[in-house]
């Protein structure tokens, strides 16, 4: 199969594979299309729809014919600014539950939570203590760890904590709360300076209810030696989560982060299609999946509005779409700016087209719930969460909202990787062949010629089971771990 028409209704299709000028493909191509690109199947007259995915992702800029090349020099977004909704609900039959009860091995916590890792995080309250912290994790790894379940020690370092104001400290000191009480740490060291405005009494005011036991605090300016005080805070910390044990885990308490990065014109119709069929299977089975990334919804928000599961859901996800591009406007900034040089690169043209992609990973089960920057999954299903399209951002909003996994899907391959595991699956098949030590899954087998699609689905089912039971992701071996906090507001 060298191209692929998605929709019946579509007038372009996507090339496979490169293919040359003259080669038959429905229409005789007149010019060269790179792997990922479109290409006119009809005649497409200035200003008429271009229909990919059976939706629009755009219009024609001027007359095109068969057979010539579709993107950024003959065709314009149709998008504009802020926009009424109307809820146009979905009527969605729930697939059936399997007939049998899946587990994963996983660590319930005190407080009834799942975790899949059993780390111990060292988070600091403001960017001040980082080294401090990452001194600390290198020397727990290095010498101190006991044998036992204690996986290692991770330093959560951020610039942040200090110098914000209004809803950047607000979101900073939620965020990092949201770390704190995350199951994949076993236990957590907190570490302030101690004349920051993030005070330790704030930010354990922020925490609620905690486990003194498992959550301990370290402030540097305290004291002699930070470092030696710190190593036997750290010390008793490791001693109490060192005997912690695996036990059978129903896969219905499972959540699972969905994001993209460095797409291509393969990612909706290999990675993230793979993966939307993965969110819906877990939503069957009573588990959760997170989708992020706001603006890379911006031509496809109507769909996933229709699916929200009540008026309510969909005015908030309503709320969540128009603030975004409010924040664009705010800044004076174009809202359509999108996409990337790397995605035109690989055969995205217009953000309908990257949307329509992106939102793919949705699958196609409804929306249960709408959270802000900063919230934490209450509710079993598909949840939309806002937040920037960023891969860093996005990925630390996901795991604060509770995800234990992050499965991030790329056309173009990126080594960064948050603090819990990121499953990186590839869209085409050379990414992952030329960066196997970054890439976890090849979703490009599925455009290969005798691929077995329901193969593939079950053998990333199976790899991201294996990956909660503590298979290690790619992100978690080569130690590409890291967040990054959110930023709206004026730095003092």
């Amino acid at each position: 199969m060298k191209f692929i028409k998605i929709h019946p209704s579509d007038n372009v299709a996507v090339a496979l594979e490169h293919l040359e000028a003259g080669e038959n493909a429905i229409v005789t191509l007149k010019e060269a299309v790179g792997r990922g690109h479109k290409f006119a199947l009809k005649e497409i007259k200035a200003g008429e729809n271009i229909l990919k995915y059976g939706m629009p992702i755009g219009s024609a800029k001027q007359d095109i014919q068969p057979g010539e090349k579709v993107h950024t020099h003959n065709m314009k977004t149709r998008l504009s600014g802020i926009l009424d909704y109307q809820y146009d609900k979905e009527d969605i039959a729930a697939r059936p539950a399997p007939e049998k009860e899946l587990f994963f091995q996983g660590f319930r916590r005190k407080d009834g939570k799942v975790g899949i890792r059993n780390h111990l995080w060292i988070v600091p309250t403001v960017g001040c203590v980082n080294r401090l912290a990452q001194n600390l994790a290198d020397e727990v790894n290095r010498s101190l760890l006991p044998k036992g379940t204690l996986d290692r020690a991770m330093a959560l370092t951020h610039p942040y904590g200090c110098s914000q104001l209004g809803k950047d400290h607000e979101l900073t000191r939620l965020l990092l709360a949201d770390f704190v009480h995350h199951p994949n740490a076993g236990a957590v060291l907190v570490v302030g300076l101690g004349c920051e405005n993030n005070t330790a009494e704030q930010f354990k005011e922020e925490l609620g209810d905690y486990d003194k036991e498992r959550i301990r605090f370290l402030i540097a300016q305290d004291g002699i030696d930070e470092f030696t005080e710190g190593m036997k805070i750290l010390k008793e910390l490791a001693e109490v989560a060192k005997d912690d044990k695996r036990e059978p885990i129903p896969v219905n308490e499972l959540v699972i982060g969905l994001k993209c990065g460095g797409s291509d014109g393969l990612s909706g119709i290999t990675a993230n299609a793979l993966v939307g069929t993965f969110s819906d299977r877990l939503s069957a089975c009573g588990g959760t999946t997170i989708l992020s990334e706001v603006p890379e919804m911006f031509g496809a928000e109507t769909i996933l509005m229709n699916r929200c599961a009540t008026r309510s859901i969909f005015d908030k996800c309503v709320d969540m779409i128009n603030g975004f591009k409010e924040y664009f406007m705010r800044y004076k900034q174009t809202i359509y700016e999108n996409p990337s040089p790397g995605n035109k690169d690989g055969g995205i043209s217009t953000l309908e087209d990257k949307s329509m992609g992106c939102t793919q990973k949705a699958g196609t089960a409804q929306v249960v719930d709408v959270l802000e920057m900063g919230g934490r999954v209450e509710k079993q299903g598909l949840n939309l969460l806002s937040g920037p399209g960023n891969d860093m951002v996005a990925t630390t909003l996901l795991t604060a909202a509770g995800a234990h996994i992050v499965l991030f899907t790329t056309g173009r391959g990126t080594p960064f990787g948050g603090v819990v595991p990121t499953l990186k699956i590839a869209s085409n098949s050379d990414l992952a062949t030329r960066k196997g030590h970054w890439i976890d899954f090849n979703a490009g087998r599925l455009i290969e010629d005798g691929a077995d699609q329901q193969a593939l689905e079950e053998e990333f089912f199976q790899l991201v089971l294996k990956t909660a039971d503590g298979e290690p992701a790619r992100n978690e071996v080569y130690h590409y771990e890291e967040i990054a906090i959110f930023k709206d507001g004026v730095t003092l």
